[in-house]
């Protein structure tokens, strides 16, 4: 076969801003991409103050007893191709600002560039498992798996109460995802530790469906959402949308602070 335009990088071009590995069929998409017909089932319930209090690294201080959990099926998202993921959100607030958002302190799906790029560039804790949306006669099912076990169920009854996003930001404002920054030198130095921000653009929901929900967590060392136990069922709402996602920002750097 013949060669392709592949060229040798120069150092302008590995110092320049947004450069993934491997160089000439890079793993991380650049700054802006988009998801296309997302279907969202998010499932609150109320957890202990503690539990939520030991997953927050400070200074981010706790704004909500609630727990915020994601399922998508991302249907068309850019560059990534098809795929499942879910995030567990806990309402917080930069202590000393008006930041504030959800935390992300879990993070499963089943595809390695969203993987990699929440964790490289967002500081997301992104690990393997399989999350998956169903419908099952009068009910839809959400479902995440880690290491062939369910570790998440929850259960809403099929499109019975029209509703709007909105609606959600009533248990906190989810539509900012913060996060740690966590990466390390070769030598074991620490490099980052920051905490970051992100927000989605132009959302357009095609449809918002709620109700009441059902939620039941198993207890796994690799993934270990039980740590947020469920003491009170809430809503859940389905969704489907289209967003955008661009670059974010660094609302803390904890080794500036300790300079």
């Amino acid at each position: 076969m013949g060669a392709d335009n592949f060229k040798k990088p120069t150092i302008e071009d590995i110092v320049q801003p947004g450069l993934s590995t491997p160089v000439g069929a890079p793993m991380i998409p650049p700054f802006p991409f988009g998801f296309r017909d997302m279907e969202i089932l998010t499932l609150m319930y109320r957890s202990s103050s503690e539990a939520i209090n030991k997953h927050l690294p400070p200074p981010l201080v706790s704004t909500s007893d609630v727990v915020m959990v994601h399922i998508y099926n991302m249907n068309d998202p850019d560059w990534i191709g098809p795929y499942n993921e879910s995030n567990i959100m806990i309402g917080c607030n930069l202590k000393g600002t008006n930041i504030k958002g959800g935390y992300s302190p879990y993070l499963f799906l089943n595809n390695s560039i969203g993987i990699s790029h929440g964790r490289e560039i967002h500081g997301q804790p992104k690990k393997y498992g399989d999350p998956k949306i169903e419908f099952r006669n009068d009910l839809i099912v959400g479902t995440i798996k880690r290491n062939g076990l369910d570790i998440f169920t929850g259960t809403l009854a099929y499109k019975q109460n029209r509703d709007d996003v909105s609606s959600m930001s009533s248990y906190f404002d989810f539509s900012t995802n913060l996060n740690l920054k966590v990466v390390d030198h070769i030598d074991e130095r620490p490099a980052i530790r920051q905490l970051t921000s992100r927000k989605i653009t132009d959302l357009k929901v095609h449809e918002c469906w709620s109700g009441p929900c059902t939620v039941d967590l198993k207890p796994n060392a690799q993934a270990p959402l039980h740590r947020l136990p469920v003491l009170e069922m809430l809503n859940g709402f389905y969704w489907r949308a289209d967003f955008t996602l661009i670059k974010g920002e660094i609302v803390h750097d904890y080794l500036k602070e300790n300079e």
